[in-house]
């Protein structure tokens, strides 16, 4: 077993639940490293969410994951860590999350059950796969070599590297001979086109709708945070709306904020007639402190074209309605995804027509199997990709348990 987070525990838990003696190669000093951050470092551990939502919410080949979702689904993800002693919650979206609100409750319980069912864990780097007759026969590592029946590759993607995925599974499987797809950043912050968010750098907006656009066609919607930065734009809302921005290159993107999703039009027409009856003799730039946040002020007398000295008693009926649509589709501009190391997931990796969807095994490799963030496979927020992590590591783990069973 090759990797000691969320998969790779999953995975060798399972093989060992089937009896079959197992070693967990990983570097690090902690296991679950990343899964320790996941969430704010509360941990959204699955959804509560049966197999038809799981693969709504898995756009990236959510078809190979059908068998593995269909024996462990959301709902079998939190029975499985109750067993375990995690109490859990669920949250608005069905995350599921533990009561506790700490990631390392969830791993802690995990490197228990390793301990309990005898897994062999050694801090070790594995550098390539021992191969033989089209086999896979163990891995070498910086320190010694591991001879297996089966290996289970789950070192996850390349994002967030300083906790350990670097990529060299992928390396390793492009070695063995499998297509490794470009790898890029899911659940990624995003840089805007142009300079207006630095501007507003530090300013988080909450409780705002947002809007993405292809190509000037509307293919996302959703409501909550976001935050201004240097480079553009992050925070929860951004995050979700970047994994449906797929084609940087091909398509131009951008992003309408509504500053006021509470009120539609017509009543937000009626509250900026009342701020401007409020301010009529002072200059427009001064008029918009009881609708906006201070950073945000100059950067919409802007956007509306107004001279900020303005009187507000002589702004048009026109010009006030411009102001309107201006606060309901604020528009920002985007250049693309900061780079994958600053993602939460990575979108591409082992070619998923060259894995078996049940067994998760290599068709190219006996006795070589994948898991987790490895594959080419990724999904929203919400929890979907702990839940790829941990189905995909039990199929794995299952199958190359039975296959090492066979060839003893």
């Amino acid at each position: 077993m090759v990797g000691g987070g969320a998969a790779g525990m999953m995975a060798a838990i399972s093989a060992a639940e089937r009896g079959a003696s197992v070693t967990l190669l990983e570097p690090n000093e902690r296991l679950g490293k990343k899964l320790n951050i996941t969430g704010k470092g509360r941990c959204n551990v699955t959804n509560d969410a049966d197999l038809e939502t799981l693969l709504a919410n898995t756009p990236r080949n959510g078809k190979f994951l059908y068998s593995a979702f269909s024996r462990f689904d959301g709902r079998d993800a939190m029975a499985f860590f109750e067993d375990l002693g995690v109490p859990l919650k669920v949250e608005r979206g069905n995350r599921v999350f533990p009561v506790s609100d700490r990631a390392f409750d969830v791993s802690a319980a995990l490197e228990r059950k390793l301990k309990h069912l005898g897994v062999r864990l050694v801090r070790d780097r594995a550098v390539s796969l021992e191969l033989a007759e089209g086999a896979a026969r163990g891995a070498a590592g910086e320190r010694s070599r591991y001879p297996a029946e089966a290996v289970i590759l789950a070192t996850g993607g390349v994002s967030y590297p300083a906790t350990g995925s670097t990529g060299e599974g992928h390396r390793m499987a492009a070695e063995a001979g499998h297509t490794v797809t470009p790898l890029r950043g899911s659940l990624v912050p995003l840089r805007e086109l142009g300079n207006v968010c630095a501007r507003m750098q530090g300013l988080s907006l909450r409780n705002v709708g947002l809007t993405v656009f292809e190509n000037n066609k509307r293919i996302y919607t959703d409501f909550g945070e976001l935050l201004f930065t240097h480079f553009g734009v992050s925070g929860p809302l951004i995050l979700s709306a970047s994994a449906h921005m797929r084609r940087f290159g091909e398509r131009a993107y951008h992003l309408e904020i509504d500053l006021k999703p509470a009120l539609d039009e017509q009543t937000l027409d009626q509250r900026l007639l009342g701020d401007f009856a409020k301010y009529s003799n002072h200059d427009f730039g001064n008029a918009l402190d009881d609708l906006l946040p201070k950073k945000l002020i100059p950067e919409m007398v802007k956007a509306s074209g107004m001279d900020s000295h303005k009187k507000v008693h002589d702004i048009t009926r026109e010009q006030r309605h411009g102001l309107l649509r201006l606060l309901k589709h604020f528009p920002i501009a985007i250049a693309g995804p900061c780079p994958v190391t600053d993602a939460i997931v990575t979108s591409g990796g082992v070619k998923v027509g060259e894995v078996n969807p049940t067994t998760m095994e290599s068709k190219t490799v006996k006795g070589l199997y994948f898991a987790g963030e490895l594959l080419d496979v990724d999904a929203y927020t919400g929890g979907f990709n702990l839940q790829i992590a941990w189905a995909t590591g039990r199929a794995a783990g299952f199958a190359a348990a039975e296959a090492a069973r066979s060839n003893q």
